[in-house]
């Protein structure tokens, strides 16, 4: 799953932004890690998803347990580099954190101020998927943490409950379970908002909605990845499906990633990727930490 998040990522960072038939057209069907692209960086170069995620596994392993404040501290740090990428409410409520917010106090003054169509992203539900592994089999502690660690950056429920949707879904799928979104609606279902429900439940119910939006809004990035996760013959079709359809690619590829990673396993996540990531050999040991936690 970890690896599944970095592959993805890495894959859709060179083409971010792009439609799918500029995609297309340049490279056609991508599933390589190619050269320098949009953010002029190496191939196999991670983008804050991954390193956002990393925050989350470091934290869980070296604390032991779940501490947002911690994560907090941890993406504060990370913002403090100057990473090359980093989402407009992931930097405005670190921003607020740098201040003095308390860590459930900036994500919501942020979601506070900012108008509809810009309040409910995806940049808590691509880093979140860390905590599926200690907490597989606690769905209870595993729908607070997720919605916590969602509200330190983005506290619209639409993003809270997608992180917890997503990681149960995750969970499920690390046990195997034989229908792990439906088994994720059906936890949080009754309090998730309904614009979340709605998108999924076609998903669950094994429909392929008529149009998949490769967007930045929380909804039809859950959406496009988890169908293209759950429907795909393998790990590798499904991350390079996800990225092929354009958009926010690195995004939507790493939340592709977590799924087809934790459904398929990492020996069917292609070689010629993880060679070129630097942080193959951290996320391992860090997964190995991680299930140690649990």
């Amino acid at each position: 799953m970890l690896l599944g998040v970095a592959c993805g990522d890495a894959l859709g960072r060179p083409v971010e932004f792009q439609s799918a038939s500029a995609i297309t057209a340049e490279h056609g069907r991508l599933d390589e890690m190619k050269g320098h692209g949009t953010w002029n960086q190496p191939a196999g170069t991670i983008t804050d998803d991954t390193e956002q995620a990393l925050c989350i596994a470091r934290s869980l392993v070296e604390c032991g347990t779940f501490d947002p404040a911690d994560i907090a501290d941890r993406f504060v740090a990370w913002y403090d580099t100057g990473p090359f990428d980093i989402g407009g409410m992931t930097r405005r409520s670190l921003r607020r954190l740098k201040r003095g917010d308390a860590w459930d106090e900036a994500g919501q003054r942020v979601w506070e101020q900012s108008r509809e169509g810009q309040n409910a992203g995806n940049g808590s539900v691509m880093r979140c998927a860390p905590l599926a592994v200690p907490y597989a089999t606690d769905w209870n502690r595993l729908v607070e943490g997720s919605r916590k660690s969602s509200q330190i950056t983005h506290a619209d429920p639409r993003c809270t409950y997608g992180c917890a949707v997503l990681n149960v879904t995750v969970a499920g799928l690390l046990d195997d379970a034989a229908t792990p979104l439906r088994d994720a609606l059906d936890c949080v279902g009754s309090d998730a908002p309904d614009d979340v429900v709605a998108a999924l439940d076609p998903i669950a119910r094994g429909a392929s909605p008529g149009t998949l939006e490769t967007t930045g809004y929380v909804v039809h990035s859950l959406q496009t990845a988890l169908h293209d996760g759950l429907t795909a013959d393998s790990a590798e079709e499904a991350i390079v499906t996800a990225v092929n359809r354009g958009g926010d690619t690195d995004t939507i590829g790493a939340i592709t990633g977590a799924v087809a990673g934790a459904r398929f396993g990492a020996s069917q996540l292609p070689d010629r990727w993880l060679s070129v990531i630097d942080e193959t050999e951290e996320l391992t040991e860090l997964s190995n930490g991680l299930v140690a936690v649990s």
